[in-house]
């Protein structure tokens, strides 16, 4: 297994919190970048113009809720 599918299957997981390195890379490696981002708040664009908003607590912590918002987004049951 992978580093993203390993990524992948931590996600799916849906752990309390998963470190916003993750999920920047777990982004990236489905075509988004990083276009804006205002305090806690980052914003991901892909080339679609599909949004995602993920709002980091302190300790570069994010919560459950936004992941399951990025692993609906991202269909990673189906991936």
């Amino acid at each position: 297994m992978g580093k993203l599918e390993k990524l992948v299957a931590r996600f799916l997981a849906l752990p309390p919190e998963v470190r916003f390195s993750d999920v920047t890379t777990l982004l990236e490696q489905f075509g988004y970048i990083k276009v804006r981002s205002q305090r806690s708040h980052h914003t991901f664009e892909n080339a679609d113009g599909d949004v995602i908003v993920v709002p980091k607590k302190r300790g570069a912590k994010v919560k459950r809720t936004y992941v399951k918002v990025i692993v609906k987004q991202l269909k990673l049951e189906d991936w």
